[in-house]
């Protein structure tokens, strides 16, 4: 029960360091969901909406950021 209680303790800290680095890159004008590479297929009755770059953009930033938090606490 220790490890779960762990677990959902550090996946709510990764959202809320997400959510974060979204928020600020919103008040900055940072255009999220309309990089270049962000795919949107609009149809009639559909659409079709696949964020390529934002997705790894997101990615390479939480890797650092996370190395970085992984990196101090093991000190």
């Amino acid at each position: 029960m220790l490890n779960l209680s762990r677990t959902l303790l550090l996946l709510g800290v990764i959202f809320l360091l997400a959510s974060g680095l979204l928020y600020i890159a919103a008040r900055f004008n940072i255009p999220f969901g309309r990089l270049p590479g962000d795919i949107h297929i609009q149809g009639e009755n559909y659409s079709v909406y696949i964020p390529i770059a934002s997705s790894i953009l997101i990615s390479i930033l939480l890797t650092i950021l996370l190395n970085i938090i992984y990196r101090l606490l093991n000190k």
